[in-house]
C-alpha cells in the first residue's frame, strides 16, 4: 500500500474510533483521539469537522446513546455548536429524544439546544418524545413554550402520540392545548391515528377533548378503519359518540362491508342494526353479508392473480448485469462492516445499522444482501423512498431473489402505492409459491388497493 493511502486509512480508522468513543462514552479515549486528529491546530474546529458519511458528528452519536458526559465535554470545553444538523437535518437533541434519553435531552436544552429545529421531514424533539411516550421530556419541552401543534410531514405531535398508542403523551399534549382535530395534508387526524393504532385509551382521551368522529381520510372513516381491524371496543366507542355507520368510502363500501370482507362476524353483528340495507347484497342478514362480501373478496383476488400472470415479465426483460470484481480484502472488510450492521440492527439501532451497511456497500457494491438489509432499515425508520431505491438496486443485482421482491413491495406499500406493491409481491410469489409471507403480503396489498384506490393519485 502506498504511503499516502496508508496514512489516509490510518486517519479514517482513528475517525471511526473517535466517533465510537463518543457513542460509548469513553471520554478519556475521545480526548486522546481528538488531540491526535487535531495535530495541534484548532481542537474545537477539528472535532467539529469530524463527521461520518451522513454528516453526524461526535455530539450526534453521544446524544443518541445518552452519553451526557461526552455532550458536556463537547459543549462546555470545546464550545461546539449544539444545533448542528446531519444529512437528515437532525440535531443532537432530536437524536436524544428519539432514543428516549431524557436526561441528555434536558441537558442539551439547558445548554442552548433549540427544541423547534426540525429535521428534513419536519419532525422535532417534541414529535419524537410524543411518539415514544416520553411524558417527562414532553412536559419539559412544553414548559419551555414549545408549540404543541408543531407540524411535520407526518402530522402534529398529537398525531404521533396517538398513532403510536401513547395515552400518557396524548394526555400531556391535550393538557397543554394541543388541537385534537389537527389534520395532516392527507386529512389524518389524531383520532384516525388512534383508531389505526388500535388504542382505545387514546381514542377515549381524544373524544373527551372534542375530537370529531365523523371525518375521513382517503375516503375511509374511523369506523371503516375500526371495522378493518375487527376491534369491537373501538367500534362501540365510536358508535357511542355518533360515528355514522352509513357513510361509504370512495369505493362505495360501508364499514359493515369492510368487517364482513375481513371475516369479523362480531363486528358485523354490532354494525348490522345501525346500517341501512345495501341493495347489491342479496340477503341482508349477518350471515348473508358475510358470505357475499367474502365471496366478492375471493373473486377480486382471483382476478388480480390472473391479471398478474398475464403481465408476468419474462426472463429476457432482465438484462444481464455486468458486475465488477471485488477484491478479497474488500470482501472481508465488507463482511466485517455487515456483521457490525447486523449487531446494530438487533439492538434496534437502525441509524447505526445503516451506517455500517453503507460502509459495506461501498466496499462490496455487488452484494445484494447488503442492499436488502439497508432497505429494511430504511423501512423501520419510515424512509420509504430510500427503502425503495435500495430494493430496486437489490433486484437489479438479483432479479430471481424472492426477498428482493418482498423488499420492493414493502417500500411501495409504505408509499401507499398498493397496485405496484402487489405487482412486486406477486413476482416474488411466482419465484417462491410456498412463501407464506409473500403470499399474504400480496393479498393484503390487493385488498388495500381495492379499499384505498385513488388515494395515491390524490397525493401526487
Amino acid at each position: 500500500m502506498a504511503p499516502d493511502a496508508s496514512d489516509a486509512l490510518a486517519v479514517r480508522q482513528k475517525v471511526q474510533l473517535f466517533l465510537n468513543a463518543a457513542r460509548t462514552g469513553s471520554i478519556d479515549l475521545l480526548k486522546k483521539l481528538a488531540l491526535q486528529l487535531d495535530e495541534g491546530k484548532d481542537l474545537a474546529k477539528s472535532v467539529e469537522a469530524i463527521k461520518d458519511a451522513n454528516k453526524r458528528g461526535a455530539l450526534h452519536f453521544a446524544a443518541r446513546e445518552g452519553q451526557t458526559s461526552v455532550c458536556e465535554y463537547l459543549l462546555t470545553d470545546l464550545k461546539l455548536s449544539v444545533d448542528s444538523q446531519d444529512d437528515d437535518g437532525e440535531t443532537a437533541l432530536i437524536h436524544a429524544a428519539r432514543q428516549g434519553h431524557t436526561a441528555t435531552a434536558k441537558y442539551l436544552i439547558d445548554h442552548g439546544a433549540d427544541p423547534t429545529v426540525a429535521s428534513n421531514l419536519g419532525a422535532t424533539a417534541l414529535h419524537h418524545s410524543a411518539g415514544i411516550g416520553d411524558a417527562e421530556l414532553l412536559k419539559y419541552l412544553l414548559s419551555r413554550g414549545v408549540n404543541p401543534d408543531l407540524e411535520s410531514d407526518a402530522g402534529t405531535p398529537l398525531v404521533w402520540a396517538a398513532g403510536h398508542a401513547q395515552p400518557a403523551a396524548v394526555s400531556v399534549l391535550l393538557e397543554h392545548g394541543a388541537n385534537p382535530n389537527a389534520e395532516t395534508d392527507d386529512g389524518i387526524t389524531p383520532l384516525l391515528s388512534a383508531v389505526a393504532a388500535g388504542s382505545l385509551a387514546c381514542l377515549e382521551l381524544l373524544i373527551q377533548a372534542g375530537a370529531k368522529a365523523n371525518i375521513s381520510a382517503g375516503g375511509a372513516t374511523p369506523l371503516h378503519i375500526a371495522a378493518d381491524n375487527g376491534s369491537l371496543e373501538l367500534l362501540n366507542c365510536l358508535l357511542k359518540v355518533g360515528a355514522d355507520p352509513d357513510v361509504s368510502d370512495e369505493d362505495g363500501v360501508k364499514p359493515i362491508q369492510v368487517a364482513a370482507a375481513r371475516g369479523y362476524p362480531k363486528a358485523v353483528e354490532i354494525l348490522f342494526p345501525l346500517t341501512s340495507k345495501v341493495d347489491t347484497i342479496p340477503t341482508w342478514t349477518v350471515d348473508g353479508i358475510l358470505e357475499y362480501m367474502q365471496s366478492e373478496t375471493r373473486k377480486q383476488q382471483d382476478e388480480s392473480i390472473n391479471a398478474k400472470e398475464t403481465n408476468q415479465p419474462k426472463e429476457a426483460d432482465f438484462p444481464e448485469q455486468n458486475v465488477p470484481e471485488v477484491a478479497p480484502e474488500a470482501k472481508k472488510r465488507a463482511a466485517e462492516a455487515k456483521s457490525r450492521g447486523d449487531g446494530a440492527f438487533k439492538r434496534n439501532d437502525h441509524h447505526m445499522a445503516i451506517d455500517f451497511y453503507t460502509q459495506a456497500i461501498d466496499l462490496n457494491p455487488i452484494d445484494a444482501t447488503l442492499l436488502s438489509n439497508r432497505s429494511l432499515c430504511w423501512i423501520k425508520l419510515g424512509q420509504a423512498e430510500h427503502a425503495l431505491a435500495d430494493a430496486k438496486a437489490c433486484r437489479a443485482l438479483r432479479p430471481d431473489w424472492p426477498k428482493a421482491c418482498y423488499r420492493e413491495g414493502a417500500a411501495l406499500r409504505l408509499l401507499q402505492k398498493f397496485d405496484e406493491a402487489a405487482n412486486a409481491f406477486y413476482e416474488g410469489v411466482t419465484l417462491d409459491p410456498e412463501n407464506k409471507e409473500l403470499v399474504n403480503a400480496f393479498r393484503e396489498a390487493v385488498e388495500a388497493g381495492r379499499k384505498f384506490h385513488g388515494t395515491a393519485e390524490n397525493k401526487s
